[in-house]
């Protein structure tokens, strides 16, 4: 006997619960933001529309449904299973940062704030949630490219909008870069940067689009579903041992960019995740491309 399906409601903890689990009171959490010139009703405002709408997409789960909740924190080490229908309730930034830990599962997006968020990746309402969950199994998804690291011990990551390869601060990392593929020139080149960036057509509204537009880059970036990745050096420097002469580049299916580390650490991770990161040591390579997992968004 199969499984009925189980909701899982994906959040994150509201400004106005940081700020009381901070400060204690809401007359405290209201001294504090004054001393900065902002006020403590506005945050309490996004606040409750937020908690009423997880209320209402609660409420809207199916009676012979099975329901989980679970917050962005607690991602890591919350199982989702081949049955669950994934429902996350807040800004576009969430979806991203639950679609590593899935494995084809639909994904419906839920705004909480309409009109702050872009809503690229939340699209509905919480007054929907009645409708499409039920149909969420058979519903149209659109199926959004994502990026995927590879380590040489088998350590692997996925991201729905960019990855990042480089140092932990503000330090200079240094490595060895191939492209490996078609549409990559043969050989390899040392570097030494703040960093190599890889994403998707979906990171490309963010991350990407930001090192696109600062370097005038003449790269077309890629579409959310389009199977191929845009990949950039961050502040390649040069000097007698490092080149600066593969900084941009397309990856497309079957195609990886591989990173050789030189450094003494070097970390991995996804989607703005830091706490979530791959760690690299001296001699250890990585590699980068379009991840076999596509995001099964709700449209």
């Amino acid at each position: 006997m199969s499984l009925a399906p189980r909701a899982v409601l994906v959040h994150r903890t509201t400004e106005y619960e940081e700020l009381l689990a901070r400060h204690g009171t809401h007359g405290q959490a209201a001294f504090f933001l004054a001393g900065r010139g902002r006020g403590v009703e506005e945050v309490r405002e996004r606040h409750e529309r937020a908690r009423r709408a997880l209320a209402e997409v609660a409420g809207a789960v199916p009676a012979a449904w099975r329901q989980a909740r679970v917050e962005r924190a607690d991602l890591d080490r919350f199982l989702f299973g081949p049955e669950d229908v994934v429902v996350v309730v807040g800004q576009d930034g969430l979806v991203a940062n639950a679609a590593k830990y899935l494995s084809g599962q639909p994904v419906v997006g839920i705004d909480t704030d309409p009109g702050r968020n872009p809503g690229v990746l939340v699209r509905h309402r919480p007054a929907d949630a009645a409708v499409l969950l039920p149909a969420a199994g058979r519903a149209r998804t659109e199926e959004l490219t994502m990026v995927e690291a590879v380590t040489d011990d088998a350590q692997r990551l996925l991201a729905l909008n960019e990855i990042y390869v480089g140092p932990p601060g503000h330090q200079t990392a240094r490595y060895t870069l191939a492209v490996d593929g078609a549409q990559g020139a043969p050989g390899a080149e040392a570097q030494a940067s703040s960093g190599v960036v890889v994403g998707t057509g979906t990171g490309a509204t963010g991350w990407l689009r930001s090192l696109l537009l600062q370097r005038s880059s003449p790269l077309p970036p890629p579409a959310p579903t389009d199977p191929r990745l845009a990949w950039f050096v961050r502040e390649a420097w040069p000097s007698p041992v490092t080149g600066t002469t593969r900084v941009e580049g397309v990856l497309g299916p079957g195609d990886a960019l591989g990173l050789t580390v030189e450094s003494d650490r070097l970390v991995v991770f996804g989607d703005g995740m830091e706490s979530d990161a791959l760690e690299l040591t001296w001699g250890q390579t990585v590699r980068v491309g379009v991840s076999g997992t596509a995001l099964r968004l709700v449209g």
